[in-house]
């Protein structure tokens, strides 16, 4: 799994950072996600899906 994010779209929501912490967080002054793990572990893998999901900016993008 290979995570890539559109920081550009972002609009600092933070349903990702809620669903999988361990691979996502908010840059402190504006929010704007960051990805701590771009090749998360694979009890991640179901998290990830869902954060990229349930984005509402469509900001994150999974490749198997």
């Amino acid at each position: 799994m290979q995570i890539t994010l559109d920081v550009d779209k972002c609009c600092a929501a933070g349903q990702c950072v809620l669903v999988a912490p361990e691979v996502f967080d908010q840059r402190d002054e504006d929010g704007i996600v960051e990805l701590l793990d771009a090749n998360p572990p694979a009890e991640q893998h179901a998290a990830v899906h869902e954060a990229a999901t349930i984005c509402p900016a469509a900001a994150i993008q999974v490749h198997e």
